[in-house]
């Protein structure tokens, strides 16, 4: 039997007009590798804690000091806790709270040859890490699209570099994704 291939909708939360991936992830994936393949598809860098909620339970990492209760992430597989029409979030960074839909749009064996994990969707550009959450991206849009608001010059330079917010390249995603397979 081919391995199952879970495609999945990952939809930020708060954020208009939508960002959006489509990804094909391996269903005996760790909710750890998901993480991995979320902050790669969505353009995240990996610098805040993070957490799943999963049927009403939620994973992460462990928290050292007990005040979060989370299971292990590592002990659980994408297989064991969704299946086709499953919809749980994803949270990354608590104080911007980025909150993430994921719906299991599909599950189905895997292509003989094809590597997975792969995004083959999306739209638009992720915000930017510590932009201050869905508020804060708002005004950073507002902002660094108008040369003339006072901030315009101060964003450019904290950002340090382009930013299209309506540019997405799933291919350049997918090439990211490839060193998790």
């Amino acid at each position: 039997m081919p391995r199952q291939i879970f495609q999945l909708k990952v939809s930020l939360s708060d954020v208009s007009p939508p960002v959006w991936r489509r990804v094909l992830v391996p269903g005996g994936y760790t909710l750890d590798r998901l993480h991995r393949v979320l902050q790669h598809a969505m353009g995240w860098q990996d610098c805040h804690l993070h957490s799943f909620d999963i049927g009403g339970q939620q994973y992460g990492e462990p928290d050292p000091d007990g005040e979060l209760t989370l299971r292990d992430e590592l002990d659980v597989r994408l297989d064991g806790v969704a299946a086709k029409g499953t919809r749980f979030l994803y949270t990354y960074d608590f104080g911007d709270w980025w909150e993430h839909e994921i719906v299991v749009e599909d599950v189905f064996g895997a292509e003989p040859g094809e590597r997975y994990p792969v995004c083959v969707d999306g739209g638009r550009a992720c915000p930017p890490e510590d932009v201050g959450g869905a508020f804060g991206y708002e005004q950073f849009l507002t902002a660094v699209s108008d040369p003339g608001h006072p901030r315009y010059a101060e964003l450019h330079m904290w950002i340090g570099r382009p930013f299209d917010p309506w540019t997405f390249a799933p291919d350049r995603v997918t090439t990211l994704l490839r060193h998790l397979a």
